[in-house]
């Protein structure tokens, strides 16, 4: 077996301030030992109570999900894994395996406890590696929460997206037929035998139905009956057009309107003068299609910048949480229609603005309504509901949802970073530790509420008495 020497304790960066004599003793009492690769150094699970100087090699460490390695980083010579002084992890969260062989030198966690009170220089050093441990995975756990949102959220937008720019492609290629046939049904129009004063009387009788947008949705029954009496209208002017009834009860009109044409136009003229109605509601029901089409694209893409917040900084700003809120329920409509749940908002009128990050605080909404979601029974009946409130301090948002709630068993342990109920591969374990971490960043808290009847989620955020506020009347 290699052994470790104080020339290569020193030769890592961590340890270059640290005293011969502590590094001496830190030899003392430590072992090493050397693996091939392939070889496991720890797995999930395993009690933290080594620490490990990872003297040469590399190791690669990750997660195993279905039999397989998820890899999360490699780490090589100079590391350190395992047991660091003040630490209050008691399992190790993660497996790491050797790529290449690797010399360990291993200490018991009770003798680095003994360091702590006999060793000031090595025991900074150890604490300085653990600082570094804590802000990286800080860092990579939001990382990893906001690529798994974002996978979440992507395939619900790429479906809304894709329905209203199909239906602009297909509108825009109706009005571009329509269009090339316009040439023919103008020729027609003007064929016509009529006086200038009754052009000018029909002109305005097909503008005044055209503007008739009010009309009423009519059911299937009442539009089937319609279509009976428009259909024995036109066959008593010798009119046999299935399409042409079709189009003019999809249109809502009334037999009083055709008759109010027949009177202005000459005789045998009617079929001419109603085709060109029929253009003008097909091209106006084309338009409007389309217009909506731009519209709902638009909104998503208004509620997509407002989740993000892509246009402000990482800094914290006054904002509208139920905007916030809002903006998340847009993104997630996808997922909540599909898993047919509804939503009830309760907003309490003139909600103070609160100081924070909305990105992130979104990404708090996002996860929790997420967890709901999946909580409910899939084919219909699930509810959530979404109240604020406030007082004189603080802002109040709760979403409650009527799932089969938490067990009581393990309510305590939901924040806990990697613990999960859901199955492998469809939750991360990380949504409610960073739902937590924001809010407490934030100042505020977060409370769980939950039995057989569903779970409640209560966050707390404080106002802040501040001019901006004050200046608008909050």
């Amino acid at each position: 077996m290699k052994q470790v020497t104080i020339e290569q304790l020193k030769a890592i960066e961590v340890f270059g301030g640290v005293p011969d004599e502590q590094l001496e003793w830190l030899l003392s009492v430590g072992t090493s030992q050397e693996l091939e690769a392939g070889e496991v150094l720890v797995t999930a699970e395993t009690l933290l109570d080594q620490m490990y100087i990872i003297i040469s090699g590399k190791i690669r460490l990750g997660l195993i999900q279905k039999k397989q390695f998820k890899e999360a980083a490699v780490i090589e010579g100079g590391s350190i894994l395992g047991y660091l002084p003040f630490s209050r992890a008691t399992k190790s969260i993660i497996t790491a395996e050797c790529i290449l062989a690797s010399l360990i030198f291993t200490i018991p966690a009770n003798k680095i406890k003994a360091a702590i009170r006999m060793h000031f220089e090595l025991t900074e050093a150890l604490v300085h590696v653990m600082t570094n441990r804590v802000r990286n995975f800080t860092s990579q756990q939001q990382q990893i929460e906001k690529l798994v949102a974002l996978g979440k959220l992507s395939a619900g937008l790429a479906h809304e997206l894709n329905n209203p720019a199909a239906s602009i492609v297909r509108n825009a290629a109706f009005l571009n037929s329509q269009i090339e046939n316009f040439s023919g049904i103008f020729e027609q129009m003007a064929a016509l035998c009529i006086d200038s004063q009754k052009v000018k009387q029909l002109d305005q009788t097909l503008v005044m139905i055209m503007k008739q947008r009010d009309r009423s949705l009519l059911t299937l029954r009442q539009r089937s009956e319609l279509e009976d009496i428009l259909s024995l209208e036109l066959q008593n002017q010798q009119i046999e057009d299935d399409e042409l009834v079709e189009t003019l009860a999809d249109a809502g009109l009334q037999p009083q309107e055709i008759n109010r044409i027949i009177q202005i136009v000459p005789s045998g003229s009617l079929q001419t003068v109603l085709n060109w109605l029929k253009y003008q509601i097909s091209l106006s029901h084309t338009v409007k299609d389309i217009k909506e089409a731009s519209e709902r694209i638009s909104g998503l893409i208004t509620a997509v910048k407002g989740f993000s917040h892509m246009d402000n900084g990482v800094d914290k700003q006054y904002i509208d949480v139920h905007k916030g809120l809002e903006n998340t329920l847009v993104i997630m409509d996808y997922k909540l229609r599909m898993s047919k749940v509804a939503v009830e908002l309760d907003f309490e009128k003139n909600l103070p603005l609160i100081n924070a990050i909305a990105g992130e605080l979104n990404q708090v909404w996002t996860n929790i309504i997420d967890n709901a979601i999946d909580a409910l029974e899939p084919g219909g009946g699930g509810k959530i509901e979404i109240r604020t409130g406030k007082d004189a301090q603080n802002i109040y948002v709760s979403i409650n949802d009527n799932g089969p709630g938490i067990p009581e068993d393990i309510q305590s342990q939901i924040f806990d970073p990697f613990f999960t109920t859901k199955e492998m591969g469809k939750g991360t374990g990380l949504g409610l530790d960073v739902a937590m971490r924001i809010i407490t960043q934030h100042q505020g808290s977060i409370r769980v509420n939950s039995n057989n009847a569903g779970t409640s989620f209560a966050i707390c955020l404080p106002i802040e008495n501040n001019s901006y506020n004050q200046s608008h009347g909050k």
